[in-house]
C-alpha cells in the first residue's frame, strides 16, 4: 500500500536506446525499454514506480517521455555507463534481435522502496539482473515477469529462474517453445504459476488460470506500424487496470482488454510516441472497440 492506502504498482526493466530498420523505416538510438513502455502503458490508469537503470546519454529522454505521466522516478538510477543498446530488424510484425549491449548492469545495484509489498512487474533484461530483482521483490502481493528469446536462448538457467520465482508470467508462442513448453496448461502447473499470457500478436493473447483460459483478440483493423513494445504495454495496461479494479479472477477479461488497447496504442507509431501521447481519453475509445472486436468473437 502507499501512503495513502491505495493499491502500489511497479515496474523494473530495462531503459533502452534502439537502432532498428523495419518497414517504418530506419530509428537509430530511439527511446525504448520494457520499463518504459510498461510505465506509460500503466500511468495512463493508475501511478506507477519505476526501477530501472539509465546512462546519462538517456537520462534527458526519458524524462521528457514521462513528462505529464504518473510515473515515480525515484528508482530510476543515473549511472556513469552508456544506456542499454539494442539492435533489432522487424520483419512479418516481430524483431529478430540484431544484439545489445548491456555494459550497464555490471555498473548497476538496484534498489527498491522500503517494504514495497504492491504488484510487480520485472520485464525483460538481462537475466541475472532479472532474476535478482525477482528476489528482492518476492514480498509483492503479485509479481509478474517477461520472457525476451534472445536471453531465453543464450542464459537458460537465469531465465528458469525467473520463471520459478514469477506468480504471473508473459511470453510470445517463441519464448515459450525456447522454454520447453508444449501444452500451456501444463506448463502452468509445471512452473505452478497462477497465470500465463501467451502472446500471439495479430492473433491475440490467452491467458491460461487455474479457472480456466481467457482469450482476448487484437484489434486487427488498425494500422500496425512498428511493432517494438506492445508485451510490456499490454502488461502495464492488464495489471494496472486489474490491480486498480480489485485484482479478484472476474476482473481478468476486463483487465486484459485494456491491455489489448494499450498495445494497440503503442503499435500505431514508431517507438514509445504512441503511447508516450496517449491521454486516458483516447484510451477509453480504444478499449471501446477492443471490447465490440470481443463481443462480434463470441
Amino acid at each position: 500500500m502507499n501512503a495513502a492506502g491505495g493499491p502500489e504498482l511497479l515496474v523494473a526493466g530495462s531503459v533502452a536506446l534502439d537502432t532498428r530498420d523495419g518497414p517504418f523505416g530506419k530509428v537509430e538510438e530511439a527511446l525504448g525499454g520494457s520499463a518504459v513502455y510498461f510505465a506509460l502503458a500503466a500511468s495512463l490508469i493508475m501511478p506507477v514506480r519505476v526501477v530501472a537503470p539509465v546512462g546519462a546519454d538517456g537520462a534527458k529522454r526519458v524524462a521528457q517521455a514521462f513528462s505529464g505521466h504518473h510515473i515515480d522516478t525515484e528508482f530510476l538510477q543515473i549511472l556513469k555507463a552508456p544506456t542499454y543498446r539494442w539492435r533489432a530488424r522487424q520483419e512479418h510484425g516481430r524483431n529478430v534481435d540484431l544484439g545489445s549491449r548491456d555494459s550497464i548492469y555490471n555498473h548497476w545495484i538496484p534498489a527498491l522502496p522500503d517494504g514495497f509489498r504492491g504488484w510487480a512487474f520485472v520485464g525483460s533484461m538481462r537475466p541475472d539482473r532479472q532474476a535478482q530483482l525477482m528476489a528482492m521483490l518476492n514480498g509483492s502481493q503479485l509479481l509478474a515477469a517477461d520472457a525476451m528469446l534472445s536471453y531465453v536462448q543464450a542464459r537458460p538457467p537465469e531465465a528458469r529462474d525467473v520463471l520459478r520465482r514469477a506468480a504471473w508470467y508473459f511470453c510470445n508462442q517463441e519464448e515459450f517453445t525456447a522454454l520447453g513448453g508444449k501444452d500451456p496448461d501444463e506448463f502452468r502447473r509445471q512452473w505452478w504459476l497462477q497465470g500465463l499470457v501467451i502472446k500471439s500478436g495479430a492473433l491475440g493473447l490467452a491467458a491460461y488460470t487455474e479457472y480456466g483460459v481467457v482469450r482476448v483478440p487484437a484489434l486487427t483493423n488498425r494500422p500496425v506500424v512498428d511493432t517494438t513494445g506492445a508485451g510490456d504495454a499490454l502488461a502495464g495496461g492488464m495489471l494496472a487496470r486489474w490491480e486498480s479494479t480489485g485484482g479478484q479472477p472476474a476482473g481478468l477479461q476486463d483487465a486484459l482488454v485494456w491491455g489489448v488497447a494499450c498495445a494497440s496504442i503503442t503499435i500505431s507509431s514508431v517507438g514509445v510516441k504512441g503511447i508516450a501521447k496517449a491521454t486516458p481519453e483516447e484510451l477509453q475509445e480504444r478499449v471501446a472497440e477492443v471490447e465490440e472486436c470481443l463481443r462480434r468473437g463470441s
